[in-house]
């Protein structure tokens, strides 16, 4: 068993967005340690909302000192499943679903387990568009971002 760390863990509140699907997308998060706080975001001209949905992980878990405990907020049912059952199996089929066609998204998928791996991981499932404040504001860094692109800014 690892030793506790004193430090309070990092809630991660990640998201993503596509205007189109694919189309112009960003991500955003919304890193907080005790009262300290911290927005991210970025996008791209032509995605998808999953692969948004998983950029929005791996840019919180990178902006994070590596071995710190970290609890991730979804309410992507693709991430949370694919980084805590689904990527066994995909790994263990040579990056195949069992269906045999090539994992979507292998790229991301492969560096959200580096990320993963620098940190002690808890992901947590919340359900989107509900109120959840923390959410909103992480859905509305990464809408902002997927208009900036779509009106030509450079992100």
């Amino acid at each position: 068993m690892a030793a506790a760390r004193s430090e309070e863990p990092v809630d991660a509140f990640v998201d993503g967005a596509c205007l189109g699907n694919p189309g112009p997308g960003g991500w955003g998060v919304l890193l907080r340690r005790g009262a300290k706080e911290q927005e991210l975001s970025g996008g791209e001209a032509l995605t998808t909302n999953n692969r948004m949905e998983l950029m929005a992980a791996i840019r919180a878990l990178e902006a994070i000192r590596a071995g710190s405990d970290v609890r991730v907020h979804t309410d992507s049912q693709y991430v949370k499943n694919g980084i805590t059952t689904w990527i066994h199996s995909w790994k263990r089929n040579g990056w195949r679903t069992s269906g045999k066609d090539p994992v979507k998204n292998v790229d991301l998928w492969q560096a959200l387990e580096k990320e993963v791996a620098r940190h002690a991981v808890e992901w947590h499932w919340i359900r989107g568009h509900t109120g959840h404040a923390e959410n909103e504001r992480a859905d509305r860094l990464a809408v902002e971002a997927a208009r900036a692109i779509q009106r030509g800014a450079a992100l």
